[in-house]
């Protein structure tokens, strides 16, 4: 937890302002020593593998013990067999699946790690040992687990102020004497904000941060839980603001303003709190960019150089702005699979419209107050209960053992689950039910196979696109994401007036029409998608 707070934004801020006193690195303890001469000696070296060293220097950054071994050999084995597979002809995925592999069998003793000289002289900075602490991959499980907690958390907060104000629309209308639409608008920038900038990094560098501190093959579990937290805001956020608005004043007059946004407050200040005191950085080139600072400072050697320095030594701003900006609009603009991807993901809101519409279409037929006309929405809250043990069985007990017999494959095997769940989403829509004359459980017995259908073929899309272009799997995400609050954010203005025209039953079964289409074109996608990545100018190998 030390070294959490140490690299966290309030200690990389306490540094600054008490001058290097306090949140010391290792490399800054008086009693370091380095475990290898060359950060030190002024003779020529030779890049070479990692040696096994056995002074008492390399125990100072770390100790090798009999348990973490033990806890090794089983996953050693496995991907060790899978690495035998392959052959010497590995694509992208498999390199990294042998990469982890390496990493796997290193980390069960300690292994000094030589580092390498480039020919004009240069020393790359790397990780000390094989089993270094500063490594992500080498951080203890109790680590592991609270910095993907804190990113759920995130997500959380941020989904749940989508949704939260949407029960507090219809004292909007009254108190200042506005139409639907314009009552909504409060909404409307809300999601287009959040997804375009203010929440973006917890949506679009989520999988990435999982990626900085989890094998490849692992990813998926962590993203289970990453899905389930972005899913529980929405489900949650209408049902707590429905009970906490209440009249003040006079009779009738919502105390909408004071409840929602202080809901908000209540669960973000914290969550905000959390990630300043001990969100480390995760990503291996930001951590080894100020050790090598350092050991520059300490040692004098200016030849001492990150991997990302060397990278970026002959980059400016142009090419970093074009991968990072255009890059991204150009695969969605030009490839086929990655646009159908965005579009179906843009679509998945459609279940922020039936948010916006649901609380009061069932207030209206059955008689329940604000509150109550928000309890349907636990069936979303169920929903993953269901999806995720369902998932994580699909990928421990079909997909990771493919993955250790054959490699990775093709991309579109990631989208098995959404090929099974896709027609959820048009079954949980053609809403005929809603009826005063149906229990009011018809309809959200609906809802629950809507969620389950979104919330997979959202789990899907996740593991989709950073295995179809990993280079770019920030950059894709971000402009996912921003489709979607785009669509969310117009489908939230004119969803109202489609709603009160056609009514509940013919409106929601106007986006069930619009799924079934996509029902379609999702499994052309998978069928297909090998062959379009094949022509794509964008994709690795």
């Amino acid at each position: 937890m030390k070294e959490a707070i140490r690299d966290s934004a309030f200690g990389q801020l306490a540094r600054i302002i008490t001058r290097d006193r306090y949140f010391n690195s290792v490399e800054e303890n008086t009693q370091f020593q380095f475990p290898c001469e060359s950060f030190t000696s002024s003779s020529p070296e030779n890049g070479t593998p990692a040696e096994a060293v056995g002074d008492a220097s390399a125990s100072i950054i770390v100790n090798s013990t009999a348990p973490k071994e033990q806890r090794n050999d089983s996953v050693a084995a496995d991907l060790e067999k899978a690495e035998t597979t392959h052959g010497t002809n590995l694509n992208y995925h498999d390199r990294i699946l042998s990469r982890d592999v390496q990493l796997v069998l290193q980390r069960s003793t300690s292994q000094a790690i030589k580092p390498e000289k480039t020919a004009d002289g240069k020393i790359l900075v790397d990780w000390y040992t094989a089993d270094d602490p500063e490594n992500p991959y080498n951080w203890s499980s109790a680590k592991n687990l609270y910095i993907p907690f804190q990113i759920c958390m995130y997500s959380f907060a941020v989904y749940f102020g989508s949704s939260v104000y949407s029960s507090a629309s219809g004292g909007v209308t009254e108190e200042f004497g506005v139409g639907n639409v314009a009552a909504s608008l409060g909404l409307v920038m809300y999601v287009f904000a959040y997804m375009s900038k203010t929440g973006s990094p917890c949506l679009a560098t989520g999988a990435a941060t999982f990626q900085d501190i989890y094998p490849m093959i692992k990813i998926p579990y962590s993203l289970v839980f990453w899905a389930g937290s972005v899913s529980f805001g929405p489900a949650l956020a209408p049902i707590m603001a429905g009970f906490s608005i209440r009249p003040e004043g006079g009779i009738g007059r919502p105390f909408y303003l004071a409840s929602f946004a202080w809901e908000t407050l209540w669960l973000s200040r914290p969550t905000c709190a959390m990630m300043i005191l001990s969100l480390p950085e995760t990503s291996a080139n930001n951590i080894l960019l100020p050790r090598a600072r350092r050991l520059r400072k300490i040692t004098g050697k200016n030849n001492l150089l990150s991997q990302s320095e060397i990278d970026q030594a002959g980059m400016n701003s142009g090419p970093v702005a074009c991968g990072a900006l255009i890059k991204p609009c150009q695969i969605n603009a030009l490839d086929p699979a990655v646009a159908f991807a965005t579009l179906y993901t843009a679509l998945y809101m459609e279940f922020s419209i039936l948010s916006s519409n649901h609380p009061a279409s069932i207030s209206r037929m059955y008689g329940f107050n604000l509150g109550e006309s928000s309890l349907p929405f636990l069936s979303v809250v169920v929903a993953p209960f269901i999806c995720m043990p369902s998932y994580c069985g699909y990928y421990y007990y079909v997909a990771e053992l493919q993955v250790k017999k054959s490699g990775f494959g093709a991309s579109e095997q990631r989208l098995i689950p959404g090929l099974i769940t896709t027609s959820f989403v048009p079954a949980g829509l053609f809403a005929w039910t809603a009826n005063e004359k149906i229990p009011w459980i018809a309809p959200t017995i609906g809802v629950g196979l809507l969620m389950i259908g979104c919330y997979t073929i959202m789990q899907s899309t996740l593991v989709y696109l950073p295995f179809t272009y990993p280079q770019y799997a920030t950059s894709l995400l971000a402009a996912n994401d921003f489709a979607g609050s785009a669509f969310a954010a117009g489908c939230i203005v004119f969803a109202g007036p489609v709603f009160k025209s056609l009514g509940v039953a013919k409106g929601c079964s106007l986006l069930a029409g619009l799924s079934c289409g996509c029902t379609i074109l999702f499994y052309l996608l998978y069928f297909y998608g090998p062959n379009l990545g094949k022509r794509s100018r964008f994709a690795v190998t």
